[in-house]
């Protein structure tokens, strides 16, 4: 008689939890007690026995696996767990999955940016208000004491009317062009692939987008082709005037070269939540007011969260009910 995969007395499918041992399933009760009532969640690291002899005594039932965080999923990882079908990812980038083998597999993986995607452009329209009207600045300027002492506090810039290029256009880039259009921005994008059902004009590299922007933002995810292609070339052509706003992923940017640019005045400032070696931040842009920055936060609210539970739970139910799935991932 062949072996048997021992099942939980509710007889709930079985999902790997795959984590970095310094992540954690949130610790919501909401979250942990909505999952383990209806999955029978393995995770290594809560287990006496070794990660490897635990991953190998469990590979031959493990259908679906649930990534916590960055915590890396390699094409030799993937080797390990044979009958693997789907990964539902917490997070909204993906550059810590090797997505390819995932293809390759016919693994299908799904994301959390649908979750995400309204807090995320909030704040990319937080940072880039902040930057052209110089809110944290002038916050710093009235705390130290020198509204009384000084001239006039320098001039800001007016959102409406800008050239705003949406770097991404999935759904925290639609979401960032619904808010900035309400401004009066005009919008324009570039991504992998033009959407024909977006009557949004679109260019098909990000230089060519730059050329014809006031404002960059980002939001696409982190490839091998996205990886540092806002250089200085774009930056250049983007203006002294220009601004850049980030909350894709810091390597999106070539950072040695962003900071050489805003030290010396080639483009007009920027507003960041994300960075190459996070949690290090470049001490340059410490005493720059055109800067604004964030710890990485856009995502982080109770909202989001709450949205994040639901959206990772709809996803497990679905795919054990032979359902369709909610965010998948294209491979296109």
């Amino acid at each position: 008689m062949a072996d048997k995969e021992p099942q939980q007395p509710e007889e709930l499918p079985i999902v790997l939890v795959h984590r970095l041992p310094s992540f954690k399933i949130p610790s919501d009760p909401s979250f942990r007690d909505q999952l383990r009532s209806q999955f029978h969640m393995l995770d290594p690291h809560e287990s006496p026995e070794p990660y490897d002899s635990f991953l190998a005594r469990h590979a031959p039932f493990i259908r679906v696996l649930m990534t916590i965080g960055p915590s890396p999923i390699s094409a030799e990882f993937l080797e390990r767990l044979p009958v693997l079908e789907l990964i539902v990812a917490t997070s909204a980038g993906l550059n810590h999955i090797d997505l390819p083998a995932c293809w390759r597999r016919g693994i299908v993986v799904t994301n959390a940016s649908l979750a995400f995607a309204e807090d995320v452009a909030d704040c990319a329209v937080g940072l880039l208000i902040d930057v052209l009207r110089r809110i944290s600045a002038a916050d710093r300027f009235v705390r130290g004491r020198l509204w009384p002492v000084k001239e006039n506090y320098p001039l800001g810039f007016k959102l409406g009317g800008k050239r705003v290029g949406i770097v991404g256009l999935g759904s925290i880039g639609s979401e960032v062009a619904k808010r900035l259009s309400a401004f009066g921005c005009t919008i324009a994008y570039t991504a992998r692939n033009k959407k024909q059902s977006v009557p949004i004009p679109f260019y098909a590299n990000v230089r060519d987008l730059a050329a014809n922007s006031d404002v960059l933002v980002l939001c696409c995810a982190l490839t091998k082709e996205t990886y540092h292609f806002v250089n200085k070339d774009v930056m250049v052509v983007l203006g002294k005037e220009g601004v850049i706003i980030n909350v894709g992923r810091g390597s999106l940017i070539n950072e040695k070269e962003l900071v050489q640019c805003l030290v010396g005045g080639e483009i007009g400032g920027a507003g960041l939540d994300v960075y190459e070696n996070e949690p290090n931040v470049p001490k340059e842009l410490f005493g720059l007011d055109n800067v604004v920055l964030s710890p990485h936060s856009a995502p982080a609210t109770p909202e989001s969260f709450e949205a994040v539970l639901q959206l990772t739970v709809g996803n497990l139910k679905a795919f054990f009910s032979n359902k369709p799935l909610v965010s998948v991932v294209s491979n296109e």
